[in-house]
């Protein structure tokens, strides 16, 4: 065996079996789908090289790729555009944010097979956009109406799916109630006595918490499947039901916490949360200009557990679909950098983080940027050595749960 196939073994012991099972093959589907598995090979590899660690401190997502960007409803009920997973957010050094951002662009690029000249002037503008809007020193934010080009476009389309529209595709009738989708292959079963503890917990989550939402009560439960990096996590899908309208209906998840993957790898001292769960909301209330309703945290079977609502307006744009239209593809690159510069902005001088004049001052220095092309240059090439051992190991079986 590889020491690659090694390190996502060793990093992946101690999830949900099954599930990682389902992670494997999902890694082998495409290399853009096995680097958004990978994020800790990545901090592993980029902690060796010492002049990236040279830049101000920084609050980040941790694991911030071209996916990581979509649409949500944030707690004004707007429509917003911005950063949207914090499961890895740490206070490191902000060029690393930027540095595993630039080479999902060129990891993406390549695998839908987008001109290799265009990859690189699309990684360059992401650079120059987000040293600019640092050298501003004011942060910026899109929703609906501030919204330009193929991101309002995106916007004001995600903000027509409405709520019914989710129910119908997540949940159906059964014996004269509505039930969560089990026929969905996101959605599996889950034992009675773990369904009613969690029945129980959300119940009283609904009753004490000031972030829960008022006069529902728990119609469903069940284990719920997302994303990549996360797959064997526990994460469960909760439908519940207005006590005054019963023809109000609101679905919300409940995640597990692990630590950040890039912990071991930030020799920064970071703040003591009370859980994870509680560092991911904190990091992301920071981060984004207004974050989602319903964000919360909780503790259930003595681990943490972050909570939010599943929202029919939470999307991401699709770059298959825009890779031949330049223009479209230019723009949603250049929102993306100035929305990566102001999140990193917006938490500046906080619980360790550089202040606004030394995030200025770095984004007016040219000499990093080209020491950051090159480096995702090179990295890219590495993810695709790394893809092609673990396929091959994939295949030999390795990588097999018992």
């Amino acid at each position: 065996m590889s020491s690659v196939s090694q390190r996502i073994k060793k990093y992946n012991t101690g999830l949900l079996p099954e599930m990682v099972d389902l992670k494997y093959k999902f890694m082998a589907e495409n290399i853009f789908r096995f680097y958004r598995g990978t994020c800790h090979l990545f901090y592993e590899d980029l902690s060796k090289h010492k002049n990236f660690s040279q830049a101000p401190l920084s609050w980040i997502c941790g694991d911030l790729h071209l996916e990581n960007f979509g649409s949500f409803k944030a707690d004004n009920r707007l429509v917003h555009f911005d950063l949207n997973d914090f499961d890895e957010a740490i206070l490191a050094p902000a060029s690393w944010e930027i540095l595993r951002l630039v080479t999902s662009i060129l990891i993406a690029f390549d695998h839908l097979e987008i001109d290799k000249i265009k990859a690189h002037k699309m990684a360059q503008l992401f650079l120059k956009t987000y040293a600019a809007t640092l050298s501003k020193g004011k942060a910026y934010y899109i929703e609906t109406k501030t919204a330009k080009g193929i991101v309002a476009t995106f916007l004001k389309k995600a903000g027509k799916k409405k709520k019914r529209a989710l129910l119908d595709k997540r949940t159906n009738i059964r014996q004269n109630q509505l039930t969560i989708m089990m026929e969905d292959p996101r959605h599996f079963e889950i034992d009675f006595g773990l369904k009613q503890r969690l029945t129980d917990h959300i119940t009283e989550w609904i009753s004490n918490s000031s972030d829960g939402p008022y006069n529902y009560h728990v119609c469903d439960v069940a284990f719920r499947l997302a994303g990549t990096g996360s797959v064997g996590l526990k994460r469960y899908a909760f439908l519940l039901k207005g006590k005054r309208d019963p023809n109000k209906f609101l679905l919300v998840e409940m995640k597990q916490a692990r630590p950040s993957s890039l912990a071991p790898y930030v020799k920064v001292p970071q703040p003591e949360w009370m859980s994870e769960a509680e560092r991911i909301v904190s990091i992301q209330q920071r981060m984004q200009n207004i974050p989602p309703a319903l964000l919360s945290h909780t503790m259930f079977d003595n681990e943490p557990f972050l909570i939010q609502e599943m929202q029919p307006v939470k999307d991401s744009i699709n770059f298959n679909l825009i890779r031949d239209r330049y223009r479209d593809m230019y723009k949603v690159i250049d929102d993306m950098a100035m929305l990566t510069a102001s999140a990193q902005l917006r938490c500046s001088g906080r619980q360790g983080s550089a202040i606004a004049d030394d995030l200025i001052a770095f984004g007016q220095n040219c000499e990093w940027r080209d020491h950051a092309i090159n480096y995702a240059i090179k990295y890219a090439e590495k993810v695709k050595t790394y893809y092609a051992t673990y396929m091959a190991e994939f295949d030999n079986g390795f990588f097999k749960v018992e």
